[in-house]
């Protein structure tokens, strides 16, 4: 962070006052205290990330300049979000319930997508999850899908509350 001071002897072409980078020996208590934010900031960034991660930031001086490298790195261009937003859409789009896979698994898989898909932009009604959920699941659960499409308001069947049945089901059919 560069403190600023007014150049009272020099005057821009608009009549603005030209700003010149004041002197560690001038600096106030106040300036010391903002200067120090920067240092605040680079260090929970620092401690917020990962070594994989840290080590791409490590060259930046200032947390703006942490912050600016973060959001290239993690949303990228607009290529580069439509990349992923069609990947995560192929992924709900396929998602299946693995062979020896738990309905937990499934669940915590399932709704991982769900986060990344919100985070890109894109909006599934519950319905629209929640079929997606019973078209993933083995022809064993054909019984308990087809109940539950006729017995339960899809629009308003919170994928929480999907898992939460169906976990039930899963413990019935163990015993």
């Amino acid at each position: 962070m560069k403190i600023l001071n007014v150049n009272t002897a020099v005057t821009t072409i608009e009549g603005a006052p030209q700003m010149v980078e004041k002197h560690r020996s001038e600096w106030t208590a106040e300036d010391k205290k903002k200067a120090n934010l920067d240092n605040v900031a680079k260090d929970i960034l620092y401690k917020t990330l990962d070594k994989n991660m840290f080590a791409k930031i490590k060259t930046c001086t200032t947390s703006k300049e942490i912050w600016e490298k973060l959001i290239q790195l993690c949303e990228g261009n607009d290529q580069k979000k439509e990349n992923k937003l069609t990947v995560a859409i192929q992924k709900f789009d396929n998602a299946k319930i693995k062979p020896g896979e738990t309905l937990t698994e499934f669940d915590e898989r399932f709704s991982g997508i769900i986060i990344e898909l919100i985070s890109l932009g894109k909006y599934y009604s519950n319905r629209e999850i929640v079929l997606r959920v019973m078209r993933a699941l083995p022809r064993e659960w054909d019984v308990k899908t087809i109940a539950m499409r006729e017995s339960k308001d899809l629009n308003k069947l919170e994928l929480h509350d999907l898992f939460t049945d169906l976990k039930a089901y899963e413990f019935e059919l163990e015993i």
